[in-house]
This record gives C-alpha cells, structure tokens and sequence, in this order.
C-alpha cells in the first residue's frame, strides 16, 4: 500500500515537473524570439549602413581616376599622340607675369608620355606642322619679369603692370580702373607719386601687396 501511494506520489511530481519544464521552455523560446525581434533588426541596419561609405569611397575613387586620367583636353591629346612615332616638343612655362620656351628637341611618343608623368602638372597640345607643346602654369613672375616689371597707371587710368618703366608704355596686363579723385584725396601725396612713376614688383608678395591696396580704390562697374 505504501509502495502504491508512494509510486503515485512519484508520478504526480513527475507529471508536475514535466509541465513546468515545458513553460520554462516555452518562456525561453519566447524570450528568444523577441531578443531576436529587437536585435536583428539592429544588425541588419547595421550592415545595410555599411553600404552607403562603400558607395562613397567607391564613387570617390572613381573621381579620383577621373582627376588622374584628366581633362577631354588631355584625353584628346594623348589619343592624338598616340597617332604619331616622333614629335618636335617645346615646354612652355605660363607665369602669372610672363611666359618662356624651351626646345626639347625630337622625342618619340614613350619620351613624351615619360615626361607627362613626372610632371603631372603638365598639359600637352599640338600646335602647327606636328610640333607638341608641354604646357606649364605657375603662380611666379617670370625670371624676366622679376628683373623688369612695374605697376603703374596707364593712359586710361587703369592700374596696370607694364614691362619696363611705365613711361615706355609696355603694358603687359591691365587689371581695373581706378577712381583718381578718391584716391587722390585718401592717400599721402608720396604714395601717389611712387605709383605715378611705377612701383618695382620683384615677386609675387609685392605683386598681391599692390594689387591688395589700390583694389580699395577700383571703380565699380
């Protein structure tokens, strides 16, 4: 009888534990599937934010190739250049006062493209009868005129920078007019002179110096 209740009693625990065994299941799998509710979401929004920098640098470097293959210009030109075994080549060095030339001499299309690449800055065209010109721009006074150049004004009251004194009347850029009377009646009469005699630019500081000073005394228009 003992043994009877007793194997009852066993069966009714048994039965007790399995029932709840199976909620505590049920409660992890639950618990399981909301935590995986919240958080995938996350981590597919954070994969999905990993596409748009890769589209970025993807785009970047392709603008990048861009600005290393260069301009339509520079594609014509090396298509043209391709064309041809053997060049008359001239560099020519574009200065914010001045130009200068120098001849290489006959270069075959790899010396060309050899040049091209150490110098970067370098832009190539064809000029008349088959001759290339390897142009260069840089932001100097030319040698020449380093040693020539003045600022001054011209017959027309334009602040200018001649080749030579002013009196020689060898303008080689015109930048603005300016208001004489205002300018008159502002600046020491010392100042005003030296401009009427023209002021000595020997590098680009004095040329910005100059051009910063008598910009206040442009006319409008």
């Amino acid at each position: 009888m003992n043994a009877t209740r007793i194997k009852k009693k066993l069966q009714k625990q048994w039965r007790w534990w399995k029932r709840r065994s199976l909620a505590l299941g049920l409660s992890s799998l639950v618990i399981v599937m909301v935590w995986g509710s919240m958080y995938l979401p996350d981590k597919v929004q954070s994969l999905m934010s990993t596409k748009p920098p890769v589209a970025i640098e993807t785009l970047q470097f392709y603008q990048q190739n861009e600005a290393m293959d260069g301009t339509l210009e520079d594609v014509n030109f090396r298509k043209e250049l391709n064309k041809t075994k053997v060049n008359e080549v001239i560099v020519r060095h574009s200065y914010v006062c001045g130009e200068e030339e120098r001849a290489l001499g006959k270069l075959n299309t790899d010396e060309i493209y050899n040049l091209l690449n150490e110098h970067p800055s370098w832009k190539g065209q064809f000029s008349g009868q088959g001759k290339v010109v390897l142009n260069e721009t840089i932001l100097d006074l030319s040698p020449t005129c380093k040693q020539r150049a003045y600022m001054s004004l011209d017959k027309d009251g334009n602040l200018s920078l001649f080749d030579g004194p002013p009196e020689q009347d060898k303008v080689i850029k015109t930048f603005f007019q300016l208001d004489i009377s205002s300018m008159e009646s502002s600046l020491p009469e010392d100042a005003l002179r030296h401009l009427y005699d023209g002021i000595r630019i020997q590098d680009m500081d004095e040329y910005n110096s100059v051009l910063s000073t008598f910009s206040d005394y442009a006319r409008e228009g």
